[in-house]
């Protein structure tokens, strides 16, 4: 028989990839979020279960996926007393999927090795459409062994899979992938609020920036979004400032200042200041625009 498979965190990327599992012939069989309408619809959707506790997660699959949003969701599903994902966890593999920081997923291998279960960080990059079609560029850390394991399901939810080392630095080369976007990101928004003060035609604005050294990943996915104030949300505003904040807590003990990411973070706590934190990354130019959100 095939492994049995669970997700918990159904959120916008962990309900994606449930989806795609499931069309890839996996055996997908529950699905669990501390929210339980959106389990339960998910779980109708697939035809799986949608346990109420997260020891039931454990008892009914072999291998569980983790897509959560920070550290203290992370050590609430693997807390060492209570219902918890790590009862009765021997033989088990958990893929935790989620933007944390290294030490957390450095602390759940710990906490796993006691039980005599397995840990794999799989970074995701990319976004919820990459997610529903699995061609998300997933970057992976932790004992060789896990990841072997964990490869048949990693290559159903990806396009490119990359093992980096042990566990923690996966979780740190995606911190500075997406310090480095959300530079880029408020930097574009920088760019086309000026080029709109100066009464430029942003279309031809855009097509500069795509053709000289201004070009960007984020340049593509976020410019006309960023033109047409067209903000659904992809990757949040207060996603963008949690990571910014990771990256920045692993300069400290290196020494490094950081000065693009520390005033990218503001600018990203800015949003969340104004109400403005579920909106997508792109929505950082209603702070940049002239006549919209600038608040100085």
């Amino acid at each position: 028989m095939p492994e049995r498979i669970a997700i918990v965190g159904v959120g916008r990327m962990g309900a994606n990839v449930a989806r795609r599992l499931k069309d890839s012939g996996l055996n997908l069989t529950a699905v669990y979020d501390s929210r339980r309408e959106p389990a339960e619809l998910l779980a109708h959707e697939l035809k799986c279960a949608a346990p109420k506790t997260l020891a039931e997660i454990t008892a009914g699959a072999e291998i569980i996926l983790t897509v959560v949003s920070d550290d203290s969701s992370m050590r609430h599903i693997f807390a060492t007393s209570g219902d918890s994902l790590l009862q009765c966890a021997a033989g088990k593999l958990f893929i935790n999927c989620a933007t944390v920081s290294p030490e957390i997923h450095q602390w759940v291998e710990g906490e796993a090795d006691k039980e005599s279960a397995s840990t794999l960080e799989a970074c995701m990059a990319s976004s919820i459409t990459q997610a529903r079609e699995g061609t998300l560029y997933l970057m992976c850390a932790g004992k060789k062994p896990a990841f072997d394991r964990a490869k048949p399901v990693l290559e159903k939810m990806s396009s490119s899979l990359r093992y980096i080392g042990s566990a923690g630095q996966a979780a740190q080369v995606k911190a500075l992938v997406n310090m480095v976007m959300n530079i880029n990101t408020a930097g574009l928004a920088e760019g086309l609020g000026l080029g709109s003060a100066l009464g430029l035609d942003l279309d031809m604005l855009r097509e500069v920036f795509s053709q000289t050294g201004a070009n960007s990943r984020v340049l593509e996915t976020d410019g006309q979004d960023m033109q047409a104030r067209e903000h659904d949300c992809y990757f949040s505003a207060a996603h963008a400032a949690k990571d910014s904040g990771i990256a920045l807590s692993l300069a400290q003990p290196a020494g490094l200042s950081l000065p693009l990411a520390e005033a990218t973070k503001k600018q990203y706590d800015r949003m969340i200041e104004l109400g403005l934190g579920e909106l997508d990354k792109s929505g950082v130019a209603e702070l940049t625009f002239p006549c919209r959100t600038n608040q100085g």
